[in-house]
């Protein structure tokens, strides 16, 4: 698997700040989608539930990050927003710019989706739970949807098959619905086919159905599908 060059890396994980229009995006959500019990898994400092909850829509938030105090977390969320506007802008041609119109734009939307993130989390924290895959304390069937985003695949070069088997096994443990994933490309652009591929007989053998979706959204060139998962049929 080829691992990015000490120019390419992003370091740690990044925090990145998404907002709800993006989530519809990525993930082709529809109105029907936006209904019940949804999980955002890792829910970084996207501003997702924040915005759903004002349509009614109960969201619950999971990431690691949210054990950190919530005053530090919300400096922390637009500190790594300007960060990966730095790195998206110093690799300017890796990405297709038209969801957003240009690399300004694209700043402004998460760096409002940062702030918005914060000022919920100081709000209403308990729509925040602090919790790392694969792991995660949530009784089976807590949700309807789930959505997982630039962690599995994204971060390849430092999470193994396995890892991405038990996360994967874990958010479909915890969902009634469906479990949409995106993207798959790590975060230099570079396609994860083989392990998608690897994944998705892993996932057939346990019951697991699974599909690969189209999506209209692209910003790593290339990423135009979604993995998604199904109930466990065993």
């Amino acid at each position: 698997m080829k691992r990015p060059t000490e120019t390419d890396a992003l370091g740690e994980f990044l925090i990145s700040a998404r907002s709800l229009a993006e989530y519809r995006a990525i993930f082709e959500l529809t109105a029907a989608d936006l209904r019940g019990r949804i999980l955002d898994c890792p829910g970084g400092a996207a501003s997702f539930a924040a915005e759903a909850a004002e349509l009614g829509v109960q969201v619950t938030a999971a990431d690691p990050v949210y054990a950190t105090p919530a005053a530090e977390l919300r400096e922390l969320a637009r500190t790594e927003t300007e960060r990966a506007s730095a790195y998206a802008g110093a690799h300017h041609d890796r990405y297709r710019w038209d969801f957003y119109g240009d690399p300004d734009r694209h700043h402004a939307i998460r760096l409002t989706a940062a702030t918005r993130f914060g000022d919920d989390l100081l709000a209403n924290p308990g729509r925040y739970v602090a919790a790392q895959l694969p792991a995660l304390p949530f009784p089976d069937n807590s949700f309807d949807l789930a959505l997982s985003s630039h962690l599995l695949f994204s971060y390849a070069d430092r999470l193994d098959a396995d890892f991405h088997l038990a996360a994967l096994l874990e958010l479909s443990r915890v969902t009634t619905g469906e479990t949409r994933l995106y993207p798959l490309v790590d975060h230099t652009g570079h396609p994860q086919d083989d392990l998608v591929a690897h994944l998705r007989k892993k996932l057939h053998d346990k019951g697991i159905p699974t599909t690969l979706r189209p999506t209209r959204y692209e910003f790593h060139r290339g990423a135009t599908s979604m993995l998604i998962l199904y109930p466990n049929q065993n």
